[in-house]
């Protein structure tokens, strides 16, 4: 957990293969912790190779099933399921729309959202943009994409960025040409009003 938040949590990710196996992967958190996850991630990795989405798409039945029957991965048939579908709508927003990159970007008009946390309790579950960014997702297909997973999504994936104050991966902890190279510059993030 500690490489993981050091080294990926909150970095801006563009690459195409990865928002997508990061994605599937906060959809497979679903009621488990990250740390299950992060502990599968590399049985996630082989079982669903590499995340190749054109693959994935083309997976029948009797393939599902065992994927299913892999005990590298969580065994839950709904998120079997919604990986194949998400292959699915993953490719067709690439054709359509430019793909993940595309999407997810352009709706913080590609700058990621730096907010300005001291405790982990302030930290919002959700958002309006993750709101809306789930709305758009399911709408084009995907699944596991509710609210609070896209939140959680857009943290991992760096559009959000809720490193705490005081935290080195903080940009404002970091030196300017630190937080720059990690493509950090400020907008704020509001949560939704209770």
């Amino acid at each position: 957990m500690v490489a993981y938040h050091d080294d990926e949590w909150g970095r801006p990710v563009h690459d195409e293969q990865r928002l997508f196996e990061m994605l599937c992967l906060e959809g497979a958190q679903a009621g488990l912790s990250w740390a299950t996850i992060l502990r599968r991630r590399e049985g996630y990795r082989a079982v669903y190779e590499g995340f190749d989405a054109v693959r994935m798409a083309g997976w029948d039945d009797a393939r599902q099933a065992r994927v299913l029957a892999d005990t590298r991965i969580i065994r839950n048939r709904a998120k079997v399921r919604a990986f194949r579908d998400n292959a699915i709508a993953v490719l067709r927003l690439r054709e359509e729309e430019g793909g993940l990159t595309a999407l997810l970007w352009s709706a913080v008009g590609g700058t990621p959202i730096i907010n300005r946390f001291a405790r982990l309790a302030e930290l919002p579950a959700r958002t309006a943009l993750s709101d809306e960014l789930a709305r758009a997702l399911v709408a084009r297909g995907f699944r596991f994409a509710g609210p609070v997973i896209v939140y959680a999504y857009l943290q991992s994936i760096g559009v959000v960025n809720d490193h705490l104050l005081g935290c080195f991966r903080h940009p404002e902890s970091a030196s300017g040409d630190a937080a720059a190279s990690l493509g950090w510059t400020g907008q704020s993030n509001p949560p939704l009003p209770d």
